[in-house]
């Protein structure tokens, strides 16, 4: 290895670290901050606007501003890509995230971002369809299955739940039926389907183009 000096930051290996320390005295007077958090300091993955606020209070602003799109997956055979897929529907603001079938899921990939989302489940797929009914909210699956319309080409509803399956697998016979919509994402390489956790970024981002205000 060269003997060559690094500067803090650049060195092979170096990893910055992330948020800020403890908050300096007099700490301020407002009920959303945590005051461990204040004392400790704070290292979460959150933007800056909310550093030392409790997840609680986090939440409640979040709620003030959220989108009106939901985001559901199927959880039949434990993906490990729902983790992901709740990452990003934290970071396009979805209003809920809605796990069909199995109860437990792997939250690893989701990075702690399920803390400040609303998470419902439901048994299956009629159960999500009943639910989304009573609130007028139309299923819109993302799958490449026959007959499926490109979403880039798509008018997506403003109010609305993107329903996404396995991976490999995709949605379920019985979910695809009980969507009012299923669009796919256009492909041009020679793979029969993409990683469900991009294919579900890319749609909630689809979402986003339409109906956020940016």
């Amino acid at each position: 290895m060269s003997d060559r000096q690094y500067d803090e930051g650049t060195a092979p290996g170096y990893a910055p670290e992330v948020g800020v320390g403890p908050h300096p005295l007099p700490w301020p007077d407002d009920p959303r901050l945590e005051p461990h958090l204040l004392r400790e300091g704070d290292r979460r993955n959150v933007t800056d606007q909310y550093r030392y606020w409790s997840v609680e209070a986090i939440v409640a602003d979040l709620d003030t501003r959220r989108h009106g799109f939901h985001v559901a997956i199927e959880n039949l055979h434990h993906d490990m890509n729902i983790g992901t897929i709740v990452r990003s529907a934290n970071a396009f603001l979805a209003r809920e995230i809605h796990i069909v079938g199995r109860r437990r899921w792997n939250r690893r990939g989701a990075m702690v971002t399920d803390r400040y989302q609303h998470i419902r489940h439901h048994a299956d797929a009629a159960a999500l369809a009943g639910y989304a009914a009573e609130r007028s909210l139309p299923l819109i699956g993302i799958d490449n299955l026959p007959g499926s319309a490109s979403i880039e080409r798509a008018s997506l509803p403003e109010q609305c739940v993107l329903v996404f399956g396995q991976e490999s697998v995709g949605l379920s016979e019985q979910m695809a039926t009980a969507c009012h919509a299923v669009y796919s994402i256009t492909q041009f390489g020679s793979t029969r389907s993409m990683n469900a956790g991009v294919a579900a970024g890319i749609a909630m981002h689809a979402w986003i183009r339409q109906h956020a205000s940016i």
